[in-house]
């Protein structure tokens, strides 16, 4: 099993764009997998940061992914974070 560390919504997305076209799967094919228009999924590769948990937790499953947590090596100092909410 292959794992890649993800720290942004940019690196999820185009981790799943990746994982789409490794599987040789249109958007329209995902789609329907997932009961959405291709219209629909085209605005989730595009935007994925506003999908819900349970909808992102749904996309991976089609794609053969899976969500897995994990403490960081080293965590940040306090008042440093990456992103904010």
């Amino acid at each position: 099993m292959i794992m890649q560390l993800l720290n942004t919504v940019t690196q999820l997305q185009q981790a799943i764009v990746t994982r789409r076209k490794k599987l040789k799967l249109s958007q329209a094919k995902v789609a329907v997998k997932l009961g959405i228009s291709q219209n629909r999924y085209s605005e989730i590769e595009a935007s994925i940061a506003n999908l819900d948990v349970d909808r992102l937790l749904h996309l991976l499953s089609v794609l053969g992914l899976e969500l897995q947590l994990g403490l960081k090596a080293e965590p940040l100092p306090p008042g440093q974070h990456t992103e904010e909410w």
